[in-house]
């Protein structure tokens, strides 16, 4: 028991074998060469690694329950509750004496005979979302808004109130009768912010065992930095780009190819060495750096659209959180100020975890955006 207890005691940062030895600056509280169950139940013990495993395991919980929430509230049909009182609008609108008040302004108003299918339909609440589509009842409401200015003017009172009325909540679920987009860019990135942030925990628990096994873990953590960087970019250009296939797919495959290009050179022994500590900040943050060039590009394109300028400012807000997050990783601050007094907390892999997960909740704030935009436009 006694040498139970002294085996696994914190060890200073002099008395690190070679390949625990990554900032010099953090002076104690290590673990060396702990078997596997007592580095996994270090989880809930007090070391430099406690708040860099938490961290992004409670990130990876986070995220998790956005990919839940997401599902449930994010819907791929139409919500039918939110509508129900359209059938009230239908039943009071006369809409025979609205045809007839309306052919001297509506010369291409459609046959009578679509008046009442959608009359019908609305009235039953509109239980065929594909019957609506085929009816030229998208024709009325783009008709009807064009003639309502000039109506109010002449028309009654009380019959021109209600076709206002009507037209104005047909106009507002009229454009949501569409199938959505696909949701895969989006849901492909909130998979890969959790491989990062789970790999990234698991790494920071085990790498104290040994060391072929920190070597494992450490390219599983730079694979996992890779998919998150990498599947950031898919909801920002499938969604901007749907409508251009060619620089969707430009775009979307020179990430690719980029971050498993980053992943084999992670495979280098030397690229976990202390020496190359600034060359892989340098290295993840050149991979976000290039995604300014398709927000560049989408804002060209989109100058007019308050969806784009929307998205752009939340990935904008997400490039500063990973900027800070990759610069206090690199100059190692706060602790080189103060050797040894950020032992346990607030040292720069914790600040650098906290930026990340900031910065990748201001991604996901991006990608409801593109949702809504493209389920309420398309292409």
């Amino acid at each position: 028991r006694l040498w139970k207890k002294v085996k696994y005691q914190l060890v200073e940062y002099h008395s690190l074998p070679g390949y625990l030895r990554d900032n010099e600056y953090i002076k104690g509280h290590y673990r060396a060469n702990w078997p596997l169950k007592q580095a996994f139940f270090s989880i809930f013990t007090l070391h430099n690694e406690t708040l860099n495993v938490w961290t992004h395991l409670i990130g990876f919980f986070f995220f998790l329950c956005l990919t839940i929430y997401t599902a449930k509230k994010v819907p791929e049909v139409v919500d039918l509750h939110s509508i129900q009182h359209l059938p009230d609008v239908i039943r009071r609108a006369d809409l025979h004496k609205m045809h007839a008040d309306l052919l001297t302004c509506l010369p291409s108003l459609p046959d009578m005979s679509d008046l009442h299918k959608l009359r019908k339909e609305l009235k039953t609440s509109l239980p065929s979302m594909d019957m609506l589509q085929t009816l030229s009842g998208w024709h009325i409401i783009e008709l009807l808004s064009k003639c309502l200015p000039e109506r109010v003017l002449s028309g009654n009172h009380t019959d021109v109130k209600v076709l206002h009325s009507m037209t104005d909540e047909l106009a507002n679920v009229i454009p949501l009768i569409r199938q959505p987009i696909t949701r895969w860019p989006f849901y492909a990135y909130l998979g890969g912010a959790m491989f990062c942030l789970l790999a990234s925990s698991v790494c920071h628990l085990l790498t104290c065992h040994s060391e072929r096994l920190a070597y494992i873990m450490l390219r599983v953590d730079y694979a996992g930095i890779a998919s998150l960087i990498s599947t950031s970019f898919y909801p920002l250009v499938y969604y901007s780009f749907m409508c251009y296939p060619f620089f969707r797919n430009l775009y979307m495959g020179f990430i690719t190819v980029l971050a498993i290009a980053t992943v084999l050179l992670s495979l280098l022994p030397a690229f976990q060495n202390p020496e190359f500590r600034t060359i892989r900040a340098i290295l993840f943050s050149g991979m976000g750096l290039s995604g300014l060039l398709p927000i560049l590009h989408k804002n060209i394109i989109y100058w007019q659209q308050p969806a784009a300028l929307y998205s752009t400012g939340y990935e904008l807000l997400m490039g500063l959180f990973y900027f800070l997050g990759a610069l206090v990783y690199a100059t190692r601050i706060p602790e080189r100020w103060m050797p040894g007094k950020f032992d346990l907390a607030g040292h720069s892999h914790q600040l650098f975890h906290v930026l990340v997960v900031a910065g990748a909740y201001s991604h996901y704030r991006a990608g409801l955006v593109y949702l809504q935009w493209r389920d309420m436009e398309g292409c």
